[in-house]
C-alpha cells in the first residue's frame, strides 16, 4: 500500500466553521483516530501551514465508550473503528471527510457536548433502584431468552449516532431520541428494575417523549451495536398505551 490520502476536517466553533485539509500517508489498518493523532503530532495542513491541533473526543478506542462519535463521510459512526482504507474503497477516492455531529452543541472542531443524552437518561430513570430489592443471596431468576434480549439492549454506549440520524431530534424539538426509550425497555424488563416501571413510562408520556417519534427508522440503521431500536420503541409504545389506560381507570400497579 503506497500513496497519500486527504483528511478533510470541518473545524472551528459555532458560527465560525471551515473545512481544512491534511495530507497523510496511507498505512495498513490506519483508522480515523490514528490519522487524527498523526496530525496532532505534526499539525501542518495540506498547504504546509502550521495550525492548531484538531480537537476531538476519544476514550476506549474499542467501540465501547461511545465518545469518538462524528460524521465520517457524512455518516454518523464511531471513528475508532472507521478504517481509512475501507473508507477509500467505499468512495473510490483517496479522501475522507470528518465533521462534528449537528444535533448537539459544538464545543470545538469534532468535539460536541452530548450532555442532553445523559440528562434524558436521568429523566427516564435509566438505572436499577436497589431499594426494596433482595439483599441476601441471588436476585430474581431471568430466563436465557430474556437475558439475551436484555444484553443486546445493555450494549448502548450513549454515543449519539441514533439521535444524529433521527429527523425528529433537533434544536426545535424536545424529543429525547431513540436511545433513552430503548433503555426504558431494558430496565423495565429487569425484575428488580420493574419496580420503577410506572415513573419511567410516565416520563415517556411527557412532552418530548415517545409520541414525538416519527418512525423514520434511521436510528436502527446507524446504531454501531445493532440494537433493535425500532423494536424497543414499539415495545415502549405498547407499554405507554397500557399505562395510560391504567391511569385513566386508576388501576393500581401490582405489588
Amino acid at each position: 500500500m503506497e500513496g497519500k490520502f486527504i483528511l478533510k476536517v470541518y473545524r472551528g466553533v459555532s458560527g465560525d466553521q471551515y473545512w481544512e485539509e491534511f495530507e497523510l500517508d496511507r498505512k495498513p489498518f490506519l483508522n480515523v483516530i490514528s490519522a487524527l493523532m498523526e496530525i496532532q503530532k505534526n499539525p501542518y495542513n495540506k498547504k504546509g501551514e502550521k495550525v492548531e491541533p484538531i480537537v476531538w473526543e476519544q476514550g476506549c478506542l474499542e467501540e465501547v465508550c461511545g465518545s469518538c462519535s462524528m460524521l465520517v463521510n457524512g455518516k454518523p459512526r464511531q471513528s475508532c473503528t472507521a478504517i481509512i482504507e475501507n473508507l477509500i474503497e467505499e468512495t473510490g477516492a483517496p479522501l475522507v471527510a470528518l465533521a462534528p455531529f449537528t444535533k448537539f452543541p459544538l464545543v470545538r472542531d469534532l468535539h460536541v457536548d452530548r450532555s442532553k443524552m445523559f440528562d434524558d437518561l436521568v429523566r427516564v430513570k435509566a438505572w436499577i433502584d436497589t431499594e426494596g430489592s433482595p439483599t441476601n443471596g441471588f436476585g430474581p431468576r431471568i430466563s436465557q431468552k430474556k437475558h439475551d434480549s436484555m444484553y443486546v439492549l445493555s450494549t448502548c454506549m450513549t454515543c449519539g449516532c441514533c439521535s444524529e440520524a433521527c429527523p425528529q431530534v433537533g434544536p426545535k424539538s424536545k424529543f429525547i431520541g431513540p436511545a433513552p426509550i430503548s433503555q426504558v425497555r431494558l430496565f423495565n424488563a429487569n425484575p428488580t428494575g420493574e419496580m420503577q416501571k410506572t415513573p419511567r413510562l410516565h416520563a415517556l408520556m411527557e412532552e418530548g417523549g415517545i409520541a414525538d417519534c416519527g418512525n423514520a427508522q434511521n436510528c436502527v440503521q446507524v446504531c454501531p451495536k445493532k440494537i433493535p431500536l425500532t423494536e424497543s420503541i414499539a415495545v415502549a409504545g405498547r407499554e405507554v398505551t397500557g399505562q395510560s389506560w391504567k391511569d385513566f381507570f386508576s388501576i393500581p400497579d401490582k405489588e
